[in-house]
């Protein structure tokens, strides 16, 4: 059964497969951005927080009795941060766009979605039939033209800090529009948070943004938090409409104990060596600039390949030379790429190493 549907997809040169990578590689193809994932000194931290509680796991969904002294802490600190009335930890990115879009957008609102938006939150805006818009890519002209041809009971935007594939920051000119239009603007900071702003906050912090009540910041902890959830920022009443009306919310098992657990404490180090960080962030995007001519506004680093097959290929070929990096393809994005990560645990000199074998290697 699907024989046929697989072999399409491996003359296509689309299939994929689980695989466990040599982890002796040096890693520039994962959303482990700032190396806290090795990190056992971190790790003991969190074993040690959780240990102070006689529960120890989920147990059942958060409004049952899942909901555990440690997310509280967790949501408070990261709203503190932010400067948000309230979080909510979720169970992961791709629940908590289920949980934003599907529940948001009511009878009477329309949802303006980018056309880049992830997959997770695409998936969500297919369960609400005429109430979406797609726009042009970080294009703020056709989303506003849309914004004035779609009146609505309430105009829902949604957004990316920085575009998981790209590394393309989401325009400052899409936060003033949806200002002055009153638009409410949902903020996936996934590939933002923990990377960019002055205490690497996110894309929010980055634009000097005053947060209102129109605000809404949805981010990931398996990326730079070196964990594994998701968290939802916005005001009391928004987060109190979700704990009513998100069913990825109301009916999952409260997110895990410790792996909010670590997510909090990674997220108080990081706070705490920001300027170790962002010195190591800057570097690594001043290699870029220099070797290659590219400026990096993040730690994400497109290269475009002819083909599916030389993505896969020159994969094999860095794999073969001690570096790991993504070969991303159809359907995922339009072209296929190499996804090079500029992760914080390998050396500039590693990184420079692998920009220089692409380049050299590389038939454009």
């Amino acid at each position: 059964m699907y024989e046929s549907e697989i072999k399409a997809l491996k003359k296509a040169g689309r299939f994929r497969e689980r695989k466990l990578f040599d982890d002796s590689l040096d890693d520039l193809a994962s959303n482990d951005y700032l190396g806290l994932s090795r990190s056992k000194k971190q790790f003991g931290k969190a074993v040690k927080l959780v240990k102070k509680y006689n529960t120890l796991s989920s147990k059942a969904s958060m409004l049952v009795n899942g909901y555990h002294p440690i997310h509280k802490l967790f949501e408070e600190t990261i709203a503190e941060y932010n400067g948000f009335e309230e979080g909510l930890v979720v169970g992961s990115g791709f629940l908590a766009n289920m949980s934003l879009i599907e529940a948001l957008v009511r009878k009477g609102d329309i949802l303006f979605i980018d056309e880049e938006y992830h997959a997770s939150g695409v998936m969500a805006s297919q369960l609400l039939g005429d109430r979406v818009v797609t726009f042009s890519h970080n294009d703020v002209d056709d989303l506003s033209k849309k914004l004035l041809s779609y009146p609505a009971k309430r105009q829902v935007i949604a957004v990316e800090g920085v575009y998981s594939m790209s590394g393309e920051l989401c325009k400052k000119e899409i936060f003033d529009l949806a200002d002055e239009t009153e638009a409410l603007l949902i903020v996936d900071e996934a590939h933002s948070a923990g990377v960019i702003g002055a205490k690497l906050l996110g894309i929010f912090e980055y634009y000097h943004i005053n947060i209102t009540e129109r605000h809404i910041k949805m981010g990931t902890l398996g990326k730079a938090y070196g964990s594994y959830g998701a968290y939802i920022l916005a005001s009391k009443n928004i987060i109190s409409f979700l704990e009513n009306r998100a069913k990825p919310i109301i009916y999952s098992t409260a997110p895990s104990v410790f792996d909010t657990a670590l997510a909090l404490v990674n997220l108080k180090h990081i706070q705490k060596n920001v300027k170790k960080y962002t010195k190591k962030i800057l570097k690594r995007q001043a290699v870029v600039k220099k070797d290659i001519g590219v400026q990096c506004h993040s730690l994400i680093l497109p290269i475009v390949m002819l083909n599916n097959e030389s993505a896969l290929s020159m994969q094999r070929r860095l794999i073969s030379q001690g570096y790991l990096v993504g070969a991303i393809r159809q359907p995922t994005v339009n072209t296929p790429m190499l996804r090079v990560i500029l992760n914080l645990s390998v050396s500039t000199k590693k990184l420079q190493d692998t920009l220089v074998f692409i380049s050299h290697n590389t038939i454009q």
